[in-house]
């Protein structure tokens, strides 16, 4: 029970000089009988709200931005204005999580601010964006890791707005400055993940080989594609005959713990670690690990040599 006192003072907020302070010791007795005379009571409570450091469910930031994915600006949708568009005051009323974190992750998300509010780029117009530059760095002979922004803005500029060129360059590359002069590095590993996606949406499943011989010479000249790129994104089922690979990517899972468990155990019935660890990485808290999750939420048993989970509980 809390006891609500006006200008009371706990004992270690006095001052040591203050002697003159008559400080009265009370009781309560077992029948919960309060003195009140003793003091002057305002108020008592037997609920209160404690406040506990707690993981941000980030899960809405993204499926509210989605609502909305910006499609470029000749797009139809643009031209309707009854679509939902977020500022960044309006993201902190509706999700749980600190600004901190919330602009973390709009970063992750590859959200760009568009006349005020956050926007998520449509996959296709993303891809459609990064196409535009990849060409150019082959047309120009340009490597990957020093392509420079103002020539980019000047030969792109008239194709797609400005801001979106260099919008794409950040979410693909690193920016830099060399000799006064802006340039940025493009990341093999985003380009190439990006284009395994582009290429599994629309199948249910691929066979393994085929899609990383189409995937290989679907990429850039020079860059080399590897499983290791999709982490988190697609799963390779080597069970089949033949091997498979599709479309699953951790964003589309649910945010509770038990729930992520429950809908991975029911895609796949055991997992190795090294399969399932993108998919319950982002569970983990400040004190906690991929194993400590596993112990909680799978029972482990050895397949063929090798160490595998599954669940504690049935799965319907």
């Amino acid at each position: 029970m809390l006891l609500f006192i006006p200008g009371c003072q706990t004992p270690d907020q006095l001052k040591a000089e203050e002697t003159h302070c008559n400080i009265i010791h009370t009781e309560v007795c077992r029948t919960v009988t309060i003195l009140v005379f003793l003091l002057q009571i305002f108020g008592f409570s037997n609920n209160y709200w404690e406040l506990r450091r707690c993981r941000p469910k980030l899960k809405k930031l993204k499926k509210l931005l989605m609502e909305d994915a910006y499609e470029g600006p000749d797009s139809q949708k643009e031209k309707d204005s009854n679509h939902s568009k977020y500022t960044t005051e309006d993201l902190l009323n509706q999700v749980q999580a600190s600004e901190e974190e919330i602009m973390a992750q709009l970063q992750v998300l590859n959200a760009c601010e568009i006349e005020g509010y956050w926007r998520i780029l449509d996959f296709d117009y993303e891809m459609k964006l990064l196409n535009h530059i990849t060409q150019l760095v082959d047309s120009e002979s340009w490597s990957f890791g020093k392509v420079p922004l103002n020539t980019c803005l000047q030969e792109l500029g008239p194709l797609e707005p400005e801001e979106m060129i260099e919008h794409c360059l950040k979410c693909y590359g690193k920016k830099y400055i060399e000799e006064g002069e802006v340039y940025f590095e493009l990341s093999a590993d985003k380009i190439c993940r990006a284009t395994a996606q582009m290429l599994l949406q629309n199948a249910v499943k691929f066979n393994l080989a085929e899609f990383q011989e189409v995937w290989q010479q679907s990429v850039p000249e020079g860059m080399i594609t590897t499983l290791d790129q999709l982490k988190g994104l697609a799963l390779v089922d080597r069970q089949s005959r033949p091997e498979i690979i599709f479309l699953l990517k951790v964003d589309d899972l649910p945010e509770d713990n038990q729930e992520r468990f429950n809908s991975l155990f029911s895609l796949r019935e055991k997992w190795t670690e090294e399969d399932i660890a993108p998919y319950i990485q982002d569970l983990c808290g400040e004190k906690q690990t991929i194993g400590t999750l596993l112990t909680k939420y799978s029972r482990s048993s050895i397949q063929n040599g090798v160490k595998v989970y599954n669940s504690r509980r049935p799965i319907s």
